[in-house]
């Protein structure tokens, strides 16, 4: 079954009093997860957005008005020595992206780095003269995937959306691993909503 063709198959699940999120779940084979060196650490950025990412900024002055204003969550450099790993935690467990000026990622590295480096959640830095905007905006169509098992799963999109933009969302995740494993070691794909049935996609 072509990816379109079981995105279709899985949209067929039962109406439900939500818009249930479209999941993709792959199964891999012939490689040992144990090893650090093959486990699967990537930021996907999708042609498709379909949910509203929860992004926290470390930013002050004109970046830190901007991302305000993009609906991110704003951290003073002043506000950063007064963080524990408590207020850490919350922060790692709210939001799904982090975002720094680079003159305070030393700062956010001390402090919070034992809390965000170890899920894979470490603010991306941004130099003074980007555009935080543009940046935020691509944080909007990224999912990321820490796979430390073969099996793993991953959301690609919602059912109100047209199955064509899931399947390229789809298509982009599976070109994506498979430049990180080979192809001969993905052993199925599977596509699903939340509350509904798997199809295998071919």
């Amino acid at each position: 079954m072509s990816v379109v063709d079981a995105v279709k198959e899985a949209l067929k699940s039962p109406e439900r009093k939500f818009d249930e999120t479209v999941d993709l779940c792959i199964n891999l084979r012939n490689i040992d997860m144990r090893q650090p060196q093959n486990r699967i650490n990537e930021d996907i950025v999708l042609p498709n957005s379909f949910r509203k990412a929860k992004v926290c900024a470390f930013a002050s002055g004109e970046m830190g008005i901007k991302a305000q204003e993009f609906g991110a969550h704003v951290i003073s450099p002043e506000e950063i020595p007064k963080l524990d790993k408590k207020k850490g935690r919350e922060l790692a467990k709210k939001y799904d992206f982090f975002v720094a000026e680079a003159q305070l990622m030393p700062q956010i590295g001390k402090i919070l780095g034992p809390i965000l480096g170890p899920r894979g959640k470490m603010p991306d830095p941004v130099p003074p003269q980007a555009d935080i905007t543009q940046i935020m905006e691509r944080l909007q169509k990224t999912v990321r995937v820490r796979a430390k098992e073969k099996t793993f799963h991953l959301p690609v999109g919602k059912k109100s959306m047209d199955p064509e933009k899931i399947a390229e969302n789809i298509e982009t995740v599976i070109k994506k691993i498979e430049s990180r494993v080979d192809k001969s070691n993905i052993d199925s794909v599977y596509v699903k909503t939340t509350m509904g049935s798997a199809v295998r996609v071919e």
